[in-house]
């Protein structure tokens, strides 16, 4: 299936050819305009965490089929969801009984425990908290039927013990009996070590302050401000939106390739070490 988040993701994926309920359009809060589209689309799966967006709803897709957000714990992520998504869980009662009344079908429930996470009983508890909804969904009179666990796997040695927790929390709250289709959005885990950039140095200036009163530790003997030809706005705009810290290499050097080795990462003795910053090609000043 395929996991949207706009109405540009939406048509790019029927563009494709792929059936309208393969898709889920896993935005909360929604423009107008777009519920039609998708009403219009046949694109039933939707998520809400709200009852402004149940009215919504209601109104203008009243046959959606709807997963309720619920609220996570993702104070370990790199990039934190919980502050702009979910639904409280002193909440999801009154939300469950809102649907009721308005005819709507709620059908699962999702969660996200933010991109990049690291902690593994985020998992855990959010199983645990996806079904105490399930619980209350069943009260209400749904027959939920699909839980949706989102995404944020990172691809490096957190992977297997997120995995894991995991997987035995859905064993302890969703063991096959039970019927629940699981939905999961590992898009972070494909691509976060998809590609290397590289980069062509097109500037460099030398620091000559020997003060160290505008550029601070940069003003040492054979300091330099290295110009490069890609930046935030660029391919390295997740410095800033997904708090990483990419590792500067040198392929080429004097003639040399050094594309995959170490040869050229480090000096030789420490005193022949230069220090160095990097910077994008705009004129901005970050």
């Amino acid at each position: 299936g395929f996991d949207c988040a706009s109405k540009t993701e939406i048509e790019q994926v029927l563009d494709m050819g792929v059936n309208p309920a393969r898709i889920i359009y896993a935005q909360p809060c929604k423009t107008n305009s777009y519920v039609r589209y998708v009403a219009g689309e046949g694109v039933r799966q939707m998520t809400f965490d709200n009852a402004d967006e149940l009215y919504k709803i209601a109104k203008l897709f009243p046959e959606a089929e709807l997963y309720l957000r619920i609220l996570t714990d993702d104070s370990s992520s790199l990039c934190r969801l919980s502050l702009k998504f979910g639904a409280a869980l002193d909440a999801t009662d009154g939300l469950l009984a809102l649907a009721r009344e308005l005819g709507l079908n709620v059908v699962g429930v999702s969660f996200h425990v933010g991109s990049g996470a690291s902690d593994p009983l985020a998992f855990l508890n959010a199983v645990r908290d996806a079904n105490f909804v399930f619980e209350q969904a069943a009260a209400d009179g749904f027959d939920m039927k699909t839980l949706d666990v989102g995404g944020g796997f990172c691809s490096d040695d957190t992977f297997e013990a997120m995995a894991g927790v995991l997987r035995d929390a859905l064993d302890e709250y969703f063991s096959p009996h039970r019927g629940v289709s699981l939905i999961a959005e590992p898009g972070r885990y494909f691509v976060s070590a998809a590609f290397t950039i590289a980069c062509n140095v097109i500037a460099r200036r030398t620091v000559e302050d020997p003060n160290g009163s505008v550029y601070g530790s940069l003003a040492a003997a054979a300091s330099y401000m290295v110009y490069v030809n890609d930046g935030l706005y660029g391919n390295f705009r997740s410095i800033m939106f997904d708090h990483q810290h990419p590792v500067a290499k040198v392929l080429r050097s004097s003639g040399n390739f050094f594309y995959n080795t170490t040869d050229a990462d480090s000096p030789e003795t420490p005193s022949e070490g230069i220090e160095y910053s990097i910077w994008g090609p705009t004129c901005d000043g970050i």
